[in-house]
């Protein structure tokens, strides 16, 4: 039976949310801090606030991050597991994950929408390569109400099958859809050829088929395996006492029992480079040509993570890059065109992505690798890298102003395996990146040789452009799968 959820006065629940939203704005002035002003100076003093961390008897691992700043309280539960896991069935841990939300074994899922709801809460899910996350956002007023119906969603979904039925439908239209747009897809194709069979290559979402294919049995055993305390993380930032929230926690989550072994560390592959490969993937109808050229990257807690994004912002990480000024400012064969390191827990991929209208593809396509090379051929200046260095560290603060971000990086630093000294000696090895330096990290990690390249488009009026380029693999749009 699915008990009813007694709700709060609303005039007081908005009434919370208004004193958050003021609080917040003045924040923004004057916390400090992570949010002093100017950006520059705000980088400079940029440190990860103090958190506790602790681990209750049943493996769970717990996040307490106090800030008094805004009435507002943000948690998570992030499980270490994605679509690497998925095995032989691609799409499970991603329908897994926004499941979770359907419903409990004591409250379906119209009355945990109308809790978080009339409380103008914030409630989602979900599931990416190796981790999974139930997350909400709530005002402190309505911790007692809330806390415990999202302790109840990670602990007990019951799947209900006629919700998980639409549910999948929903996801398979969505496979179908997003192949109609090839800058949706064009990422899944990549890391598909780059890993293959590997854990790395599955597609997130599955295909039209293996998602089709999934039952309610699946999403439940999927469930068992991974989603245990011994392999997840609780977060909690926000307006608290850590000792009455560790409390809380143990209360609400001490008794979630791990059955059987805990999931045994993998290896989700490497990726596959020792040869220059084209996957050219034929969307007959296409006017543009959507392309990918790039190759092995690093992984997410690679000591040099935060000077690669320096060196990056030069090549293709912001409007004033390389990349962007030649195929789009100066050229105009393009709107827009970046480059980006895609980092995972185990290694990571490297890309340059743009686009371009199908008879400038052999254009767009020569001036990439051109500027491309300019890392090598003429290397970063000094000047160049002054103010790309002022350009990262004005950006890296505001990324985790909110408890909601805080949560986020505290789950990215659990999920891969991330020190906090890479957050707090972030303005440290900006200011320490060197021309020269960035000349070796452009050697160490930037795949020179042997590149990887996938092109979605009319394949009839670009396959002698691919040959170009290296070894051509051919696939059909319409094909199920990304392989």
């Amino acid at each position: 039976m699915n008990k009813p959820l007694t709700a709060m006065a609303a005039p007081s629940a908005r009434a919370a949310i208004a004193a958050a939203c003021t609080a917040l704005s003045a924040a923004v002035l004057s916390a400090v801090p992570l949010l002093a002003a100017p950006a520059q100076a705000a980088a400079a003093e940029f440190r990860l606030p103090e958190f506790d961390t602790v681990t209750l008897p049943n493996g769970l691992t717990v996040y307490l991050m106090e800030r008094h700043d805004v009435p507002l309280i943000s948690v998570r539960a992030v499980v270490k597991a994605g679509a690497v896991n998925d095995g032989a069935q691609p799409g499970l841990a991603n329908l897994t994950g926004d499941a979770l939300l359907l419903g409990t074994a004591a409250h379906n899922k119209a009355s945990i929408d109308q809790a978080f709801d009339y409380r103008g809460a914030r409630l989602a899910g979900g599931a990416g390569t190796e981790a999974s996350t139930v997350q909400a956002n709530f005002a402190k007023a309505d911790t007692a109400a809330l806390l415990p119906l999202f302790a109840e969603i990670v602990q007990q979904p019951n799947f209900d099958d006629a919700e998980l039925a639409k549910l999948r439908a929903r996801k398979v239209n969505g496979i179908k859809q997003a192949k109609e747009a090839p800058r949706n897809v064009v990422q899944t194709y990549y890391r598909a050829m780059l890993f293959g069979d590997r854990p790395y290559g599955s597609p997130a979402s599955g295909t039209i088929s293996s998602m089709a294919a999934l039952k309610q049995g699946d999403v439940q055993g999927y469930y068992q395996r991974y989603y245990r305390p011994d392999n997840a993380a609780i977060i909690v930032v926000g307006d608290f006492q850590k000792t009455a929230m560790r409390q809380q926690i143990e209360s609400l989550f001490g008794a979630w029992k791990a059955s059987g072994p805990a999931p045994a560390a993998q290896d989700n592959g490497k990726v596959q480079a020792t040869k220059a490969r084209v996957l050219l993937v034929n969307k007959p109808d296409a006017i543009e040509t959507t392309f990918l050229i790039g190759g092995a990257g690093i992984a997410r807690n690679d000591p040099d993570y935060v000077q690669l994004q320096v060196v990056n912002t030069v090549l293709g990480g912001r409007f004033t890059s390389w990349l962007n000024d030649e195929l789009r400012v100066n050229s105009g064969l393009t709107y827009g065109a970046n480059s980006q390191f895609a980092t995972l827990a185990q290694t990571g991929t490297f890309a340059i992505s743009s686009f371009t209208a199908l008879p400038k593809t052999e254009a767009a396509l020569a001036l990439a690798h051109k500027t491309y090379q300019r890392l090598w051929d003429k290397g970063i200046d000094a000047a160049t890298l002054a103010s790309a260095k002022a350009y990262v560290k004005g950006q890296f603060p505001p990324r985790y102003e909110t408890g909601e971000q805080l949560a986020s990086l505290l789950g990215d630093m659990y999920a891969n395996r991330v020190d906090r000294a890479q957050i707090d000696n972030f303005t440290r090895d900006v200011d320490s990146l060197t021309p020269e330096k960035a000349k070796a990290l452009v050697d160490q990690h930037f795949p020179r040789k042997q590149l990887q390249t996938v092109l979605i488009g009319k394949a009839e009026a670009i396959r002698d452009i691919a040959k170009t380029y290296g070894e051509v693999s051919e696939i059909e749009i319409s094909a199920d799968g990304f392989r």
